[in-house]
């Protein structure tokens, strides 16, 4: 009798039917979790699979008149040559020229529209963007989203239909980032001390309008 139920708890775990309880990230941590990593760790390879988890939340993310102008381009290890020459990342540290070198993305999902861009677009941009990163917060990668590219040869590049709009880089984030809290009037500009990318935030009683 012994022998049978922990041989049947043993298939039930190895078949992901363990009844014990599963450790889930609140949606807050996630959103905490979720910071713009302009470092990442090129062993770690992310899969056409990884990349289509994160795509698959944009059919149900609200889109404005439900118009739902948005295309997506993903972009794997072996074409990331083809992006990376046109992006730029950290434009208040310039001086380090990021990504360092060695800790490119090697990862993208291209935004584009079918559209001209407009402040509805780019409410949909903002919308999808963010809910992407998120979902790649959850099945453990990082991201940022790259407003500063050069477009044209990134269309160009990647024999686009549509102009690029916004680009995510997707990977496994090799930087450590803390947020500090800031004060009204202050630089809100990120910096970096000692390793470590710091990045200023008003609180919430702050940003409050009473």
């Amino acid at each position: 009798m012994a022998d049978n139920y922990l041989g049947k708890k043993m298939e039930d775990f190895l078949a992901g039917k363990s009844s014990a309880p599963k450790r889930v990230m609140t949606f807050s941590k996630l959103v905490a979790k979720n910071r713009s990593y302009r470092g990442y760790d090129n062993s770690f390879v992310v899969r056409a699979d990884q990349l289509r988890r994160i795509m698959e939340v944009v059919p149900k993310c609200p889109s404005a008149k439900n118009e739902q102008v948005l295309r997506l381009r993903p972009v794997l290890s072996d074409e990331a040559d083809k992006v990376l020459p046109y992006i730029r990342l950290g434009g208040a540290l310039r001086s380090l020229k990021l990504p360092l070198s060695g800790t490119e993305p090697r990862a993208f999902i291209v935004i584009c529209s079918t559209v001209e861009e407009d402040k509805y677009v780019n409410m949909d941009i903002g919308i999808v963007a963010q809910t992407m990163l998120l979902q790649a917060v959850e099945i453990g990668l990082n991201g940022i989203c790259i407003g500063t590219f050069d477009r044209e040869n990134v269309r160009q590049s990647l024999d686009l239909p549509y102009e690029p709009l916004l680009i995510l880089a997707i990977g496994k984030g090799a930087e450590k980032i803390t947020l500090v809290e800031s004060t009204e009037g202050q630089s809100m500009n990120y910096y970096r001390q000692d390793g470590v990318h710091y990045v200023p935030k008003l609180p919430l009683d702050t940003i409050i309008i009473k």
